[in-house]
């Protein structure tokens, strides 16, 4: 499974041959400014909700990769009347297979409003099963008792979670979130973008570890490959 990094919360994760973004939010982060869209494979589109900081060039990438778009009803609706066609609705509980596996959506606490102020549904994560490996993408989401679910029905092999605070949980809650889904390895997500989610690494770096758990922090553009 090989896993690139696009900056804020937007990830590639190849599997089985099938190519997956999540949360794409590139063209306006100035730090992710020599990543090329274009050269992007995707042949799904995971959108967590709304928010202008994860789906900004949804659609740009969906029109010239052909990908499908797997979110919530409310997104799926505003898409549907932009005039995008290859889009799949889901909800929170739902479960869907599909070329490479499984995607089932679970709870997020966070909220959800689309760039033109149209209600953006409630936030989800994102269960990914298959057999080169299970996965959790948060999305958006502060500490939530629901994640002890995950842990408990699931096998997680490692996990997407927002570190950066103010906005979503941060070092200390991620931590106690590794507890609850019964998983060490975890990728931070949605930190130093902006001004209000700015971490210092090296320390959260070190909670983890004094924790025993092993956090990873990816430098924008990187490609690492994980084994089941």
């Amino acid at each position: 499974m090989n896993i690139s990094y696009y900056g804020h919360s937007c990830f590639g994760v190849e599997i089985n041959g099938k190519h997956l973004l999540f949360d794409p939010f590139i063209s306006e982060n100035e730090l992710a400014k020599n990543i090329d869209i274009q050269s992007i494979k995707a042949d799904y589109i995971l959108v967590s909700h709304g928010h202008r900081d994860h789906i900004l060039d949804v659609e740009s990438i969906a029109k010239s990769s052909g990908a499908q778009i797997i979110c919530n009803w409310e997104i799926y609706d505003w898409y549907s009347k932009k005039g995008l066609k290859n889009i799949h609705p889901m909800n929170i509980g739902g479960k869907i297979k599909l070329g490479f596996g499984s995607v089932k959506c679970v709870v997020a606490v966070h909220s959800s409003q689309l760039p033109d102020g149209t209600y953006g549904g409630h936030p989800m994560g994102f269960v990914v099963e298959s057999n080169e490996g299970n996965f959790y993408y948060a999305g958006d989401t502060g500490l939530t008792y629901d994640m002890k679910l995950i842990g408990e029905y699931r096998q997680i092999d490692f996990a997407f979670l927002p570190i950066g605070d103010n906005f979503t949980m941060g070092v200390d809650n991620a931590i106690i979130a590794c507890d609850f889904i019964n998983c060490n390895q975890i990728i931070g997500m949605h930190y130093n973008t902006f001004n209000d989610i700015k971490i210092e690494a090296n320390e959260a770096l070190l909670k983890f570890e004094r924790a025993g758990r092993h956090l990873k922090l990816l430098n924008i553009g990187e490609t690492i490959t994980i084994k089941h």
